[in-house]
């Protein structure tokens, strides 16, 4: 058996990666061998930071500030990663955020936000990198796919979520995009796929788990019985991107620790 890594030789994008689940993805793809683009929109000491995790442990990348709802700044970043490093493998869609409250009192500033980085973002990064990988097709010395998006979602692309609308609404047309893309190219070797987390513990969520109090309720929705952690969801986003999931296209893989089990049916509902 080879001791090449899984995704030797790979170039990802991963939007939103200066915190979070995106970090924590980005510096999973470098231990399996790719050079990752650590994208951010405002915090640049946040994103020097872990991209100085990954150079400590051997990886490669740079930071690159971007507002994915922005087609020109998208545009940018794609040119910019061809140029510097030839081609982009991998696209880690990850760029999100919430603006909640009471569906009566959302403003359209807080829809249309949220709309634009977790919906639109989405949209406007695969697009580039749909035209890259179809551009430069198969290069079997790197991966049996031409190229590899994974979006991430939420369990709320499923589970309604009330005081949340907007961004519910966004995870929920994240999922028929990634699987209508997923559909449109599966031919052309481009595999499509979505990652759903559950509560995973970062800045986002710092109010559900941040007390033993807070902490034990959410738990009440978890059948696992623990908040998931970052490095979960970058386990999974690795697989996504390799060859051993090479015949896997246009699902969401929920990593939640079996919050879409109904978990208020345990004890017999």
């Amino acid at each position: 058996m080879s001791n090449r890594k899984k995704l030797q030789d790979q170039i990802a994008i991963v939007t939103g990666a200066s915190s979070g689940i995106g970090a924590g993805i980005a510096k999973a793809l470098s231990e399996a061998g790719a050079t990752v683009v650590v994208n951010y929109s405002s915090s640049a000491d946040k994103a020097e930071a872990v991209l100085g995790e990954i150079k400590q442990r051997g990886g490669q990348g740079i930071i690159w500030k971007a507002d994915v709802s922005k087609e020109a700044e998208v545009q940018d970043m794609f040119r910019k990663t061809i140029e510097q490093f030839g081609t982009v493998d991998i696209l880690i869609n990850n760029a999100g955020l919430q603006k909640d409250a009471k569906f009566h009192e959302i403003t359209l500033e807080q829809w249309e936000k949220v709309i634009g980085i977790n919906l639109t973002g989405q949209f406007l990064c695969a697009r580039e990198a749909v035209k890259e990988f179809l551009k430069r097709g198969v290069v079997p010395s790197r991966s049996k796919s031409a190229g590899k998006i994974i979006c991430i979602s939420s369990v709320h692309e499923v589970i309604p979520w009330a005081g949340h609308a907007n961004y519910a609404a966004s995870k929920g047309g994240v999922m028929m995009l990634m699987k209508s893309i997923a559909q449109e190219y599966a031919s052309m070797k481009i595999r499509v796929n979505s990652i759903g987390p559950g509560a995973i513990r970062t800045p986002i969520n710092h109010a559900a788990w941040q007390t033993p109090e807070a902490y034990q309720n959410l738990l009440k929705l978890i059948p696992s019985k623990r908040i998931g952690e970052a490095e979960d969801i970058g386990n999974a986003a690795v697989w996504l991107a390799s060859d051993d999931s090479e015949y896997v296209n246009g699902i969401t893989l929920f990593v939640d620790g079996g919050m879409l089990l109904y978990p208020g049916f345990e004890d017999n509902g």
